[in-house]
C-alpha cells in the first residue's frame, strides 16, 4: 500500500494519543478472551497486498469500482472477536489451520479468483495500544476491526477510506433488516467509514441464583440499589455458597470499575446510574463533561462504600480483565468468589450457566431486571455502539483497491450463505456440520449427559475441541445481533440464548454517541487518564471525592474545554 508520509504522519499523533484507549478492550464476548501479541510480520500492507505488481497495481480501474484491480492478498487485524482465528491453544490452531482456507476458497469462488488472507489477532485487552503501535510503525493493514469509538477517532484522519457508496450498493442491501446501524455510524457530513455486520449488544447483570436462595432472597424482589446493595452485603458477609463459613465471598466482581470503551458504565452500572464518566451530548444537543457533575461525584461515593468502606466489590476488579473476572466468577473454588456479575447478553448467558455446570456447580441464573435508578435514568442497561469494519485507504486517489477489498471481504461477509456461515459458525467439520453424526456429551456423568443425533443434511453445531463435553459456539458474527440473515437455513442456537437475547432487547436502550473532534481524537487518553486518576484516589484509596475531582479539572479542565468548544461549534 503506499500510504503518504504525510497522512502517516498527520495520524501518528492521534494513534500515539489513544494507545491507552482499548478499542475492544474488556468488552470480550466470545468463548475466550482469545487474540496474542502477535508480532508485526515486518512487512507493510503494501507488501502483502501486492500493491506495487502488474497484477494488483491499484492504478487500473476507475474510483468507486473495483473492477479491473485483481485483489490476491489481504492483510486483516482483528481483535479476540473472531473465534476461528485465534492460535493460542492447540485446539485454536487446528481450527484456525481449516477455517482460513476455507473462507479463502469460498471468497474466491465469489470474486471469481484465488485470494490469500493473512490474519493478525491483536491483543484483545489492549487491543488499541496493540493498533497504536502497528499503525505508527506505519505497519498498515488492509483491512481490520475498530470499535465504534476508535471509528470516531479516526474517520477524519485520512486513514479510513469513505465506504458509503460501497455501502449502498452492496449485495447484500437486498437482504438487509437493520438499517439504522450504518446511518447511526455516519459522520456529521453523512458519510460512512465502517462496516456493522451486527448491533452492538450490551451486559445484563447475573446473579447467582444458589446464592439467593441461601442469603433467602428473591431475585425479583432487587428492584431499587438499596435492594441491590443489600443483597450485596449478604453476599459478602454470610454464607452464600454453603460451604459454612461466613465472609468468605464477595458480593460483586467486575472487569475494572469503568469500561475501557464506550459506553463505559456497562459493567458497574448499578453503582453508576445516572452518571456517565465520559464527555457526552445532551438532550438540549451540547456536549458536557459527564465526569464533572455531582452525578458522578455520588456515583463515585458509592463505588468507594462498596469497593473501600464495606469490600462488597471484590478488590480484583480494580485491575481484572473478563477473562480473570468471570473464571474467577464460575470457577469450581468459590471461596472468594462473587455472586454477582454484569456481562454480555445472548451468547454469553448460555456460557456462564454451561461453565458453572462445568465445574459441578448450582448452574441457575438470575437476570436481574434493570433496578429502578438506571430505569428512571436510563431506560435500561445500554446497547452499546456497534464494532465496526474499515478499510485503510493508500491515499494514492484511486479508489479501485479498496472497492475490491470491501466487494470481497465486506459484501461477501453477508451473503447469505457458505461466506456468512464461516463468519457465524466457523470452521465446517470442525465447529459445524451437515453430516449425520451421533455423540455424546459427559457420557460418565449421568446427571449431565446428553445425547445428541442429526440426520444427513441436518446443520449442526459439533462437540467442541477444547471441550468434548461442551458444544461449539459461534466464531465472530452473532446470529442474533446480524442486521442481514442467512438465507440457507443454518440457524443454530439455545434456549438459554434466546431467553437472553429477549430479555436484553426488552430491557435495553442505545447508548449515547461517542464524541468526534480533532483535538478530541489526539488527547482523549489524557482525559481518560486523570479520569482514571480520580476513580483510583476515590474508591481505591479512600479519597475525597471533592479533592479528586479538583485534581482532574486542573490536570485537563482546559483540554476538556477545548474539546466541548470544537464539539458544540461544529456544523
Amino acid at each position: 500500500m503506499r500510504k503518504s508520509k504525510f497522512l502517516s504522519v498527520s495520524v501518528s499523533t492521534a494513534l500515539v494519543a489513544s494507545m491507552l484507549l482499548s478499542g475492544c478492550g474488556n468488552t470480550d464476548n466470545n468463548a475466550s478472551t482469545g487474540g496474542n501479541d502477535a508480532g508485526n510480520s515486518g512487512s507493510s500492507a503494501a507488501d502483502s497486498s501486492a500493491a506495487d505488481s502488474g497484477e494488483s497495481s491499484g492504478d487500473n480501474g476507475g474510483s468507486g469500482s473495483g473492477e479491473g484491480y485483481v485483489l490476491t492478498d489481504l492483510k486483516v487485524i482483528v481483535d479476540g472477536t473472531v473465534n476461528s482465528v485465534k492460535q493460542e491453544t492447540e485446539p485454536q490452531r487446528t481450527i484456525r489451520e481449516a477455517f482460513i482456507p476455507q473462507l479463502e476458497e469460498a471468497i474466491g469462488e465469489k470474486i471469481g479468483h484465488e485470494i490469500n488472507i493473512d490474519f493478525e489477532v491483536g491483543n484483545h485487552t489492549n487491543y488499541s495500544e496493540y493498533v497504536g503501535r502497528m499503525f505508527v510503525s506505519e505497519q498498515y493493514p488492509d483491512v481490520m476491526i475498530m470499535s465504534a469509538a476508535m471509528l470516531r477517532q479516526y474517520q477524519d484522519t485520512g486513514l479510513l477510506w469513505d465506504m458509503t457508496e460501497a455501502y449502498e450498493n452492496a449485495e447484500f442491501q437486498s437482504r438487509l433488516q437493520l438499517t439504522g446501524i450504518a446511518e447511526g455510524l455516519k459522520d456529521s457530513k453523512g458519510r460512512l467509514y465502517g462496516f456493522a455486520p451486527t448491533y452492538g449488544n450490551g451486559c445484563i447483570t447475573y446473579v447467582k441464583q444458589s446464592w439467593l436462595d441461601n442469603v433467602g432472597l428473591k431475585g425479583e424482589d432487587i428492584k431499587t440499589y438499596d435492594d441491590f446493595y443489600n443483597m450485596l452485603l449478604k453476599f459478602k458477609n454470610e454464607d452464600p455458597d454453603g460451604n459454612g463459613v461466613n465472609g468468605d465471598t464477595y458480593g460483586f466482581i467486575s472487569a475494572g470499575l469503568i469500561g475501557t470503551e464506550a459506553p463505559w458504565i456497562n459493567y458497574t452500572a448499578e453503582f453508576w446510574q445516572d452518571a456517565y464518566p465520559s464527555i457526552i451530548q445532551g438532550e438540549d444537543g451540547v456536549w458536557y463533561d459527564g465526569f464533572q457533575t455531582e452525578a458522578t461525584k455520588a456515583a463515585l461515593e458509592r463505588l468507594k462504600q462498596a469497593y473501600f468502606v464495606d469490600k462488597v466489590i471484590d478488590p480484583d476488579s480494580y485491575t481484572a480483565g473478563t477473562k480473570q473476572a468471570r473464571e474467577k466468577w464460575w470457577g469450581a473454588e468459590q471461596v472468594g468468589s462473587a455472586g454477582v456479575f454484569t456481562y454480555w447478553a445472548g451468547n454469553w448467558y448460555n456460557n456462564l450457566i454451561t461453565n458453572l455446570e462445568k465445574n459441578d456447580l448450582p448452574k441457575d441464573v438470575y437476570e436481574l431486571a434493570p433496578i429502578a435508578e438506571i430505569q428512571n435514568s436510563w431506560g435500561g442497561y445500554l446497547n452499546r455502539e456497534s464494532p465496526v469494519w474499515v478499510i485503510i485507504d493508500d491515499g494514492d486517489g484511486d479508489d479501485s483497491r479498496e472497492q475490491a477489498i470491501f466487494d470481497a471481504f465486506l459484501d461477501t461477509m453477508l451473503d447469505g450463505d457458505r461466506v456468512q456461515t464461516l463468519w457465524t459458525y466457523g470452521a465446517e467439520g470442525l465447529d459445524w456440520t451437515t453430516e449425520a453424526e451421533e455423540f455424546v456429551t459427559n457420557p460418565d456423568d449421568e446427571s449431565k449427559r446428553k445425547e445428541y443425533s442429526y440426520a444427513e443434511g441436518e446443520f449442526h453445531m459439533r462437540q467442541s475441541l477444547a471441550d468434548p463435553n461442551m458444544i461449539a459456539s459461534k466464531n465472530h458474527l452473532d446470529p442474533a445481533l446480524v442486521v442481514a440473515p442467512l438465507t440457507n437455513g443454518y440457524v443454530s442456537s439455545n434456549d438459554n440464548q434466546d431467553v437472553s437475547n429477549k430479555f436484553f432487547t426488552d430491557n435495553c436502550v442505545d447508548a449515547p454517541s461517542s464524541p468526534a473532534s480533532p483535538t478530541y481524537s489526539e488527547r482523549s487518553s489524557e482525559i481518560l487518564d486523570a479520569r482514571d486518576v480520580a476513580i483510583s484516589s476515590v474508591v481505591v484509596n479512600g479519597g475525597d471525592v471533592d479533592a479528586a475531582m479538583e485534581t482532574y479539572v486542573n490536570t485537563v479542565g482546559p483540554l476538556v474545554d477545548q474539546i466541548l468548544e470544537e464539539l458544540n461549534s461544529a456544523e
